[in-house]
């Protein structure tokens, strides 16, 4: 696998020490606005290291549930269409929620999740993102309530894999995150966006 990676842009000591400067941040902030748990909510399946890493440095009493959105495929682009195939367990009425993703990129992803969050009746919706592609943003991200942006690294815009990241299924396993080399997904059909 790592003769797939062009370069490695944050090795496993870098991702750690970001992942405790989130995990304070949030403690600060959580600590301080709310008496009750918050409720954790990784975007299965590429934040689950993201979001057992960040959990682990919270000092606070929390839940944790996934929801599971489709929009990538096979392909390096998303289609632009995310929907919803797997919901959350967890009852979010009157709760705070901290979304955790691996990634943002255009922001349509997040924008249908929080407005998801917000039709299961949270009353406040924070965002930790893992990475953050501002370059790529097609859309603005609205916050629900006294929500806040939580952002790792702002990564360029190339197609990154490791720590949970994948091409295909393939390269999650990686304890660090690097930009794929393009030989190992030339040929595959991408899926571009809906117009």
């Amino acid at each position: 696998m790592e003769d797939d990676i062009e370069t490695v842009l944050w090795s496993s000591d870098e991702i750690s020490k970001r992942v405790i400067e989130l995990a304070d941040q949030l403690n600060h902030d959580l600590s301080a606005s709310s008496t009750q748990l918050p409720v954790f909510v990784g975007v299965a399946t590429g934040a689950f290291v993201f979001l057992a890493d960040l959990v682990r440095r919270i000092s606070l009493p929390v839940s944790v549930d996934f929801v599971r959105v489709s929009s990538y495929g096979f392909g390096t682009l998303s289609n632009g269409s995310p929907s919803i195939s797997s919901d959350l367990k967890l009852d979010v009425i009157d709760k705070h929620v901290v979304l955790v993703e691996d990634i943002v990129d255009t922001g349509n992803t997040l924008s249908k999740l929080i407005e998801y969050l917000k039709s299961k009746g949270a009353s406040s919706v924070s965002v930790c993102t893992f990475l953050d592609k501002p370059s790529r943003r097609k859309v603005s991200i609205e916050l629900v309530g006294k929500g806040k942006f939580y952002g790792g690294f702002e990564c360029p815009d190339k197609f990154v894999v490791g720590y949970g990241m994948d091409f295909a299924e393939v390269y999650r396993n990686l304890p660090y995150v690097g930009i794929l080399k393009p030989r190992c997904y030339q040929g595959i059909k991408e899926e571009r966006p809906k117009n």
